[in-house]
């Protein structure tokens, strides 16, 4: 049973902001910062999300406070929809605070289609996509197969190596963050097992809270910055790819979580819970980890990029013309479980840290160099999916998340119940009637990811979303609803 956080103590800074004092328990080096209104808030009291945030502030090294953003809950060691930054020679790094799916993230394509143009084949179109992009829990497609040798190319050169081999266009890497490939990537760290693990798994969408949606353009708050990232009209055609490194990276976690527990001893490193086991940032541990960890995230950026070529054949096949007559632009793929080295403002300083975002997506603002050259006049796209049936969100980056949240914002709906409760709960068959009774087709491996996935399951995004817009870490552009949903 999941232990409550009512009792963890709350300042109120703001509507949106609250402040876990420092002084609230032994050890903490920081306070904990909170972002969620009353609702939101009132979830994360009933589960252990409030104690993970402030057991993060423990961490060594620790920057200004340890964040929770509007979406977070219950997770291993950091709670999912948690952010830190550590300094960057004496903090450390926590694969807590990455998580086991890393680099799960999400990627946005627009077309030139409205919902009236798809609508007679939409049921075709969703059957050719789900018969081409392997889904479910172990899925791999037979057709496609890369050695081992591959495998350690793709690793460390990422979405360019899959654009070289044809499964791509040759702008689709400058839209993805890191241009789609992690420069601190070494194969050599990374286990027999995985590479095993991962061999079959690419371009597969898995299982979860994993999904691919045909979804329209509900309504524009920025009409600007909607422009400027293709979308320039209700009721246009989007696709949003959401899957990360599959057994990959699981594997790379459960690997490296067993080295870091040696870690702590060895350094002597005292934590509130185990389950935060890291190492020195600088040590053998932590770099080793940080450079299979960056393995793990361009496998990621590869998986959505063969999807994204078999979402592109999908269309091509069922509309019988060629993809790039109906756009399908890659607007931007961002992830939402990595540890990084970036530089952020720490009182009067700019500091070299590294920046761990579980369940968050990173913000950055406008002129920032790290955002694409087309988009730095608007600043980084920002793409928060929610739950099946329910709206996604394309939000841009803020010079106030740099301030406030290292450049962070929420990353999705964030769960209200487990998925043994959703089962419990729902019945498979009723969520896609229900679904479908609403004009949203669905395509699932099982009747099972639906009960686990069904949309009471989650918070509502909306107020996910207009969190991180009212304290100005994200800003709202469009908001996506579904029209046909492919499940794992």
């Amino acid at each position: 049973m999941s232990k409550s956080s009512s009792k963890v103590p709350l300042e109120k800074i703001d509507n949106y902001t609250w402040r876990i004092p420092q002084k609230y328990k032994s050890g903490m080096r920081v306070p904990g910062r909170i972002f969620a209104d009353e609702a939101l808030l009132e979830k994360m009291r009933t589960d252990r999300t409030l104690h993970q945030c402030v057991n993060v502030t423990h961490l060594p090294g620790i920057y200004k406070y340890a964040i929770t953003l509007p979406d977070g809950h219950e997770g291993y060691g950091f709670p999912i929809g948690g952010v830190a930054a550590t300094d960057y020679e004496e903090g450390v790094v926590s694969p807590g605070g990455v998580g086991y799916d890393i680099n799960c993230g999400v990627r946005l394509l627009t077309t030139h289609l409205a919902e009236k143009d798809i609508e007679p084949k939409l049921a075709e179109l969703a059957d050719t996509i789900f018969s081409s992009v392997p889904c479910g829990l172990g899925s791999r497609r037979k057709d496609f197969r890369v050695t081992t040798h591959e495998l350690d190319r793709l690793l460390v050169e990422g979405v360019q190596w899959l654009i070289d081999q044809g499964l791509g266009w040759s702008e689709d890497a400058e839209h993805c963050e890191e241009k789609g490939s992690m420069k601190a990537a070494d194969p050599d760290k990374v286990s027999t097992r995985a590479k095993n693990r991962g061999l079959p798994q690419v371009g597969t969408l898995g299982s979860g809270n994993h999904f691919l949606e045909i979804q329209r353009v509900d309504k524009i708050y920025d009409p600007e910055a909607a422009k400027t990232f293709g979308i320039e009209q209700q009721g246009q055609v989007t696709v949003m790819i959401h899957c990360g490194s599959r057994g990959f990276g699981h594997q790379i976690c459960s690997d490296y979580l067993r080295v870091m527990e040696r870690a702590v001893h060895k350094y002597k490193i005292v934590l509130p819970d185990r389950e935060l086991a890291c190492a020195p940032g600088t040590s053998p541990e932590a770099q080793d980890y940080y450079q299979a960890m960056a393995c793990a995230v361009n496998y990621a950026f590869v998986n959505r990029q063969a999807i994204t070529h078999w979402v592109r054949q999908s269309f091509a096949r069922v509309f019988k013309k060629d993809a790039e007559s109906f756009g399908l632009n890659l607007v931007y793929d961002v992830a939402h479980n990595i540890a990084k080295v970036e530089n952020h403002n720490v009182g009067k300083n700019k500091r070299k840290v590294w920046i761990h975002r579980k369940g968050a997506t990173r913000a950055f603002g406008p002129g920032n160099i790290e955002v694409p050259a087309d988009y730095r006049t608007v600043g980084q796209p920002v793409i928060i999916p929610g739950s099946m049936g329910t709206s996604s969100w394309l939000l841009t980056g803020t010079n106030k998340a740099m301030d406030v949240s290292f450049g962070s914002t929420a990353h999705g709906a964030g769960r209200m119940m487990s998925r043994t409760a959703a089962k419990r709960r729902f019945w498979g068959k009723d969520v896609k009637r229900t679904l479908e009774q609403r004009g949203i087709i669905t395509r699932a491996a099982s009747f099972v990811v639906l009960a686990e996935e069904a949309d009471s399951a989650y918070k509502n995004v909306d107020k996910v979303v207009e969190v991180s817009d009212k304290v100005g870490i994200a800003t709202r552009v469009v908001r996506l609803v579904p029209i046909a949903v492919v499940k794992g």
